[in-house]
């Protein structure tokens, strides 16, 4: 009886574990397919082809004796029983999560992975140079960069550092704000000359602007800034910012960019230099328990001094 006693959590509670009747590599499979939506997307997230994932969540079903997923369409919808427990699972893989968390930030080797995420624009024009400068430097580290222009989550591994435009409010993660970036209007130095210039901001009403897929934010951000455009001036518009690009250096209309990358191109100039341009801060960001991690430290604090130092 004593010896019951102290294997049990507390005196209130004492795990059977022949009751745990499941593999907790399935159950990861249905916690990421119900989050990913599909399989397909499930077995891109998870590094495996859908076949087997797909033979992991049906594994996991007839274990469980239940149906998690009825299939909606070309995607998975969670069934009663799959709502249920789907939130059960989501806590044993923070759980898990944290567990890697805190094992990694403990490790103390230099070789290994870092995986850095930035934004598009970011991850194409700053992050290059620096890893060639950082690998001739710590040959044994390998550097993976992840382009997004969405929010990585650190807290569940999706990226160790992310350099990231805005402070982070959790307070899991730490920050160290870097500089302030700015961007400007650019257009095509051939689009700038064919309609003649855009001298004030009421000549700007006149021109293409390569746009977002959601404009709201950057028409407001225009209009605040007392250019008198609408929905109406965007004829062009791409959710990857770098297609954006492509199509302003194309001569297609005017666009947005990081200052430092627009007045690097020759084929394009600011197209108006008298506007005051954007401001945003950039930040290097990762998560508490990996700064202890020897490896991500090194990245972290040489990453820092680098963009801090340089305009990048």
């Amino acid at each position: 009886m004593e010896i019951d006693y102290l294997r049990c959590v507390d005196m209130q509670f004492c795990m059977d574990w022949k009751r745990v009747n499941f593999d907790w590599n399935r159950a990861r499979a249905f916690l990421v397919t119900a989050e990913e939506g599909s399989l397909s997307a499930a077995s891109r997230a998870l590094g495996m082809t859908q076949p087997t994932l797909g033979r992991q969540v049906s594994a996991l079903e007839q274990e469980l004796g239940v149906v998690l997923f009825e299939r909606v369409g070309r995607g998975l919808q969670l069934t009663e029983s799959g709502l249920e427990l789907v939130e059960h699972v989501r806590g044993m893989g923070e759980a898990a999560t944290r567990m890697s968390l805190t094992a990694s930030g403990q490790s103390q080797s230099i070789e290994g992975t870092v995986r850095i995420t930035a934004s598009e624009v970011g991850a194409t024009f700053t992050l290059p140079p620096l890893a060639v400068k950082f690998r001739s430097i710590e040959p044994g580290i390998r550097l993976e960069i992840v382009s997004s222009n969405e929010v990585q989550d650190l807290r569940r591994r999706e990226a160790d550092i992310a350099i990231r435009s805005v402070a982070p409010k959790d307070p899991s993660l730490i920050a160290r704000k870097l500089r302030d970036g700015r961007a400007e209007l650019f257009a095509a130095k051939t689009y700038i000359s064919r309609l003649g210039g855009f001298n004030d901001a009421s000549a700007l009403a006149n021109a293409d602007f390569i746009g977002f897929d959601d404009n709201g934010t950057y028409l407001h951000a225009l209009q605040a800034a007392g250019v008198p455009i609408t929905q109406a001036n965007f004829p062009i518009s791409s959710d990857t910012h770098i297609v954006q690009w492509e199509c302003v250096k194309a001569g297609a209309g005017v666009g947005v960019m990081a200052s430092e990358v627009g007045d690097s191109e020759p084929l394009v100039t600011r197209a108006a230099p008298w506007l005051e341009p954007f401001s945003y801060g950039v930040w290097l960001v990762s998560h508490r328990e990996l700064r202890t991690n020897r490896r991500l430290r090194l990245v972290f604090d040489w990453l820092a001094d680098e963009m801090t130092s340089a305009k990048v």
